[in-house]
């Protein structure tokens, strides 16, 4: 059995899989598995992976019509041998020592799942990478419980720079939605990870470059308008059948879900903005009305997006550029302007306590309560 199971899914990526597929073919840790998931590629993707499988034993094919990442990922987790799996994505690459680096720290705190840092890069016009800084120092030691200190679950969710005990994404029943041609995928996942772990652990050594400059990627996708809604209409699922962990974490999914809508909208051409609020924004006064709210976790501007995301949409992506204009001034009038005094109470409270962090990593967990039920309620 390998050590490690390491997933690629594959659809036509000809012009990277050769310089992915090295990287996987070069770890240091030489006990693995490659597993290339290759979905319905038209383009000279499988000749690629073909060759690979020909002269690395380590390397294995799923050859299968196009179905979408996430029924991709599904079938490579269902076919690992490996004790941990990882995921390569397909126009990305890992450093030689990145899979070692990762299992030592799985097996020095037995942990369940270790994540390590990552550069963004970009191989045009000339090359040049960033160190995305996923890892504070406070993530860092021993491993522990995600739940207890919630900081992880508001990160960007990239699942490509850790790996995962195959058993206990199996006993968890840790899957992805197989919704085909969507994207977000990664998110639902990495929530599903970060709520069912018991030992989590991290290094901050940067273990691949991530990608930037790939065309075809699902960000550079706007007709997806609304996979990030049926995201979260999964993880929203998986809370509902665990009612333990609901009781822990449904405020942390509900921040974590406005975070995500501000990301989507900015991402949106503007012609799919209003298609997009007319179902974000019903969905959201939903989870205000059930009492999935939880004020406490959102920072002030956090609250002030919800607010104006649920009673008005347009209100919102004007009020989004307000926000923006230099001066504290102006920004003190602007949480005037939407919540009173009592919100700009806690701007100044929030800012004596964490700065202008939006997403303090150690701050504690709190039992969902929320402030109020009335979203007209100042």
């Amino acid at each position: 059995m390998p050590v490690v199971s390491l997933l690629v899914p594959i659809c036509n990526v000809e012009r990277y899989l050769r310089e992915c597929l090295d990287s996987a073919a070069a770890q240091t840790l030489r006990d693995i598995e490659v597993i290339c998931i290759n979905d319905g590629s038209t383009d000279s993707s499988l000749d690629i992976i073909n060759e690979y499988v020909a002269r690395d034993s380590r390397f294995r094919v799923i050859d299968k019509p196009n179905s979408g990442y996430g029924d991709s990922m599904n079938q490579g987790i269902a076919a690992a041998r490996g004790t941990y799996i990882g995921i390569l994505e397909s126009d990305d690459f890992m450093f030689s020592d990145a899979l070692e680096k990762l299992v030592a720290k799985a097996r020095q705190t037995n942990a369940q799942v270790v994540k390590g840092d990552f550069f963004l890069y970009w191989s045009t016009p000339v090359q040049r990478k960033e160190l995305f800084s996923i890892i504070d120092k406070p993530m860092l030691g021993d491993a522990y419980c995600p739940i207890d200190r919630p900081g992880i679950f508001y990160k960007k969710p990239s699942i490509w720079s850790a790996i995962y005990r195959r058993d206990f994404l199996n006993e968890n029943d840790v899957r992805f939605l197989p919704t085909p041609g969507a994207s977000y995928q990664d998110a639902g996942f990495n929530f599903k990870v970060w709520a069912c772990a018991q030992r989590a652990a991290f290094i901050d050594d940067p273990v691949l470059c991530y990608r930037q400059d790939n065309e075809k990627s699902s960000v550079n996708s706007p007709n997806k308008v609304f996979c990030v809604c049926d995201e979260y209409e999964e993880m929203q699922r998986f809370l509902d059948n665990r009612p333990q962990l609901k009781s822990k974490l449904q405020g942390v999914l509900m921040r974590m879900k406005v975070d995500s809508y501000r990301w989507n909208d900015e991402r949106l051409v503007d012609s799919l903005r209003a298609e997009f609020w007319a179902r974000a924004s019903e969905e959201l006064k939903q989870d205000w009305d059930a009492g999935r709210v939880d004020l406490s976790l959102f920072d002030p501007r956090g609250e002030t997006d919800l607010r104006l995301m649920i009673e008005s949409p347009t209100a919102y992506i004007e009020k989004r550029e307000d926000f923006r204009k230099p001066g504290k001034l102006n920004t003190f009038k602007h949480y005037f302007k939407i919540g009173g005094l009592p919100l700009v109470w806690r701007v100044l409270q929030y800012q004596r306590t964490y700065g202008h962090n939006e997403h303090p990593d150690d701050c504690a967990v709190v039992a969902s309560k929320p402030k109020s039920n009335e979203v007209g309620e100042r």
